[in-house]
């Protein structure tokens, strides 16, 4: 295996992590354990999370009373987060080599592709800082949504990088161009939605201690209604894809791909709406919306 090929390998490789970064934040807010870890980028001043109440510093009271939550401990919550952080470190360090490997491999032939690793770099390191706003923000809901879809880009860099690399012909379908465009937007769109929705259920799902699963939809406003009929929306669009992609073998299976993953993120959001919200369905519904946002910018650099 040469360089070049064991590169866009590798780049495939930082791919496939941003999404398991991205399930285990969707696991987080599922879980309840945003504030799991109240400090950042340590966890009550440890570099290594307590495992028990007994092993709190003397003073995490500091840390605690700062935060809008419950002044307990939870060694749950709080490994699950720190777990998710770990996560996001080592995505860190992967992407730091590459960007190492692409300024030593392309920095003087294919510059462009050097300074789309450097801009991974710098909007993985932009993710951790807006991590730490998020926790200090107690988990406000804007920079919630701002760190879902900076996520959404940092998944995006890797894939462009990619196409850059494998330089495939491109087909040539106007609609297709426009169809893939506009649902890319409504999708994200839809995606700021979701997080307002998500926001809501929190705020209702608080005072109730997290119980009573079976009346959280029903006090959702408008924001949910929206959600509802725009997830429709993105399926009529994604079908029309699948319909177009089928003339052109470069985009047949990618269509494919586009359409079961539309049937299964509404099959979650079915499920979550049908099935009182069950933890399970939450991380799956946004792992696969995120996934079907780089399935259609997949599609939509394959066209000219």
């Amino acid at each position: 295996m040469n360089t070049h090929t064991a590169f866009i390998r590798y780049t495939r490789f930082v791919l496939v992590f941003v999404f398991l970064v991205i399930l285990a934040g969707g696991v987080v807010r599922t879980t309840q354990s945003g504030m799991g870890c109240p400090d950042w980028p340590r966890c009550f001043g440890r570099w290594v999370p307590p495992t028990d109440a007994s092993q709190l510093p003397p003073y995490f009271e500091k840390y605690l009373k700062q935060q809008d939550i419950d002044h307990t401990f939870n060694a749950y919550h709080t490994w699950i987060e720190y777990i998710n952080r770990l996560l996001g470190a080592l995505l860190g360090v992967w992407i730091f080599i590459h960007t190492v490997w692409s300024f030593r491999k392309y920095s003087k032939t294919n510059r462009k592709i050097f300074w789309l690793s450097l801009l991974l770099l710098l909007a993985t390191g932009f993710q951790g800082w807006l991590g730490k706003k998020v926790v200090d923000a107690n988990l406000a809901v804007v920079k919630v949504t701002t760190h879902m879809l900076v996520a959404l880009v940092i998944a995006a860099i890797p894939l462009i990088i990619i196409h850059l690399l494998k330089r495939q012909e491109r087909l040539s379908n106007k609609r297709l161009k426009w169809l893939t465009l506009v649902t890319l937007l409504v999708l994200l769109a839809q995606i700021v939605l979701g997080t307002e929705v998500r926001e809501q259920i929190d705020e209702i799902a608080k005072p109730l201690l997290y119980t009573r699963r079976e009346t959280w939809i029903a006090r959702l406003d408008h924001y949910f209604t929206l959600h509802k009929i725009m997830a429709w929306l993105v399926a009529v669009l994604c079908i029309g894809i699948f319909w177009l992609s089928l003339g052109y073998k470069q985009v047949q299976r990618k269509g494919v791909f586009i359409l079961v993953s539309v049937l299964l993120t509404i099959a979650m959001g079915l499920i979550l709406a049908g099935l009182n919200m069950p933890a399970f369905a939450q991380p799956a519904h946004l792992l696969m919306a995120s996934l079907l946002v780089i399935q259609l910018l997949d599609v939509r650099l394959k066209i000219k």
